[in-house]
């Protein structure tokens, strides 16, 4: 499962990137935020319930 979430986090970074990168793609890198955030709260949550 943490491999998953890291492939996860890495694609949503090559996302922003991108996004960033090619000014007509601004909303790219804007999704690519908030799914990394995303992914990044939910992988700490689980990591966090799983340890108690």
């Amino acid at each position: 499962m943490l491999v998953f979430l890291i492939v996860l986090l890495v694609l949503w970074l090559v996302l922003t990137i991108v996004g960033f990168a090619i000014k007509g793609l601004i909303w790219l890198a804007i999704i690519g935020i908030v799914l990394f955030l995303g992914t990044s709260a939910i992988g700490y949550v689980r990591r966090k319930a799983a340890k108690s």
